[in-house]
């Protein structure tokens, strides 16, 4: 008789506690591992990769598109403005002094 209880025991506790501690580490770990996995992708995301777009993006305004507004004035006056100049200078010389 206590060697049939031993081994009802003993198999009740490979079937069901040993069942229910996997069953509770595979919820576990899709539970909370998941969502924790998940949220430190999200974060890192968000705090990693948003800021490296948000740098690059700066720094690109800043490098190029700053770049190019200054070059862009930079030619507009010597182009138009530098010959506005030279113009005026020449019709007032031609104009009053000659």
């Amino acid at each position: 008789m206590c060697v049939c209880i031993y081994i009802y025991i003993h198999a009740y506790i490979h079937t069901y506690i040993r069942a229910y501690i996997h069953t509770y580490t595979h919820t576990y770990i899709h539970t909370y591992m998941h969502t924790y996995i998940h949220a430190y992708i999200h974060t890192y995301t968000h705090t990693h990769i948003h800021t490296y777009i948000h740098t690059y993006i700066h720094t690109y305004t800043h490098t190029h598109i700053h770049t190019h507004i200054h070059t862009y004035i930079h030619t507009y006056i010597h182009t138009y403005i530098h010959t506005y100049i030279h113009t005026y200078i020449h019709t007032y010389i031609h104009t009053y002094i000659v």
